[in-house]
């Protein structure tokens, strides 16, 4: 069995990769700096999950503290460094965006000097769509991705050229998996399935920017942390998309599931589309398929029953929820 550092612990991706983890045997030691980026209680609620595990070692600390992480590289011998702690979100990436470049990329930098200082071979970083801002769909790992429209997308640009430059240097084995619109239970409340589903059963209405024309590739999160999972094997260092796959699904029918689930009518207020946004995302992932043996198998129909089925068995809690 094998022992992983895994960034973000309490973060939405990672809480799950981490129960898969640890349900195959492995030992995992999370970190996670518990930012009040949004609603605390989501990433206490995942950790307490994670916390019942013998083998989950947590440690409060942000990547940025170099310092801090290096007693970690000391203390344990890593198999691999799955980071998945960023910070995320477009809009407010153009709000505060020095503090995107100091997690995004000189976190990433600080994890990938200690593997090369402590000899840890692999590293899994998480990526996002947003790169392929003004592409071709669907969108392939071989598109040049140099003209990132927020600041979000550019500091994750940065990551990716840093792990590139530490494959080359010191050849630590690389996978970048690139997400595509992650959404299920427990996930982030400031993303549109959780707000969505909060606001229509709440009878509030929903805060669209846009008319809800714009698509997305959804994916559900046990789809990406196993896809997460499988990117840990030996590949040299490779870009590999984790999405849908199928057709864009757009926010109007999005909402029209979730509004079905709970059996609720929906309310609407609509501003104009935000200028750092993407009308649409689709992934091609015939590389992951090939390369890991990987596609999804959660259908969004079946992913958002079960996450507004999540939501309504936590409703006593979630209602004091911020979105």
């Amino acid at each position: 069995m094998s022992t992983y550092l895994l960034t973000g612990a309490a973060g939405f991706i990672a809480w799950q990769t981490a129960a898969i983890l640890l349900a195959n045997g492995h030992t995992v030691v999370g970190v996670d700096n518990l930012n009040d980026y949004y609603d605390v209680r989501v990433k206490q609620y995942r950790l307490r999950q994670l916390q019942t595990h013998p083998h989950f070692r947590f440690h409060e600390l942000d990547i940025e503290n170099l310092a801090g992480l290096q007693p970690l590289f000391r203390e344990s011998h890593f198999d691999a460094v799955i980071n998945l702690a960023a910070r995320a979100g477009v809009r407010y990436s153009m709000e505060n965006p020095h503090i995107y470049m100091s997690t995004n990329a000189q976190g990433t930098l600080n994890l990938l000097d200690l593997m090369h200082q402590h000899g840890v071979p692999k590293f899994v970083l998480a990526s996002t769509s947003s790169l392929y801002a003004g592409q071709a769909m669907p969108f392939s790992e071989e598109l040049p991705v140099n003209t990132p429209i927020s600041p979000y997308a550019a500091s994750k640009k940065a990551a990716e050229a840093m792990a590139y430059a530490y494959h080359h240097l010191y050849k630590i084995d690389v996978s970048v998996c690139r997400y595509f619109t992650v959404y299920g239970p427990a996930g982030r409340p400031d993303m549109s399935v959780f707000r969505f589903i909060k606001w229509i059963d709440e009878g509030k209405p929903l805060e669209l920017f846009g008319d809800g024309s714009q698509s997305r590739d959804f994916t559900y999160v046990d789809d990406i942390a196993n896809g997460t999972i499988l990117a840990l094997k030996p590949l040299g260092y490779e870009i590999i998309n984790l999405g849908g796959g199928q057709n864009p699904i757009s926010i109007n029918v999005l909402i029209d599931l979730i509004a079905k689930e709970l059996g609720k009518r929906v309310r609407r207020n609509e501003a104009p589309f935000h200028q750092a946004d993407m009308k649409a995302t689709w992934a091609d992932i015939a590389k992951a398929n090939r390369m890991l043996g990987w596609a999804p198998t959660v259908s969004l129909e079946e992913g958002v029953r079960r996450t507004v089925a999540w939501y309504v068995e936590n409703r006593s809690w979630l209602k004091d929820v911020n979105v």
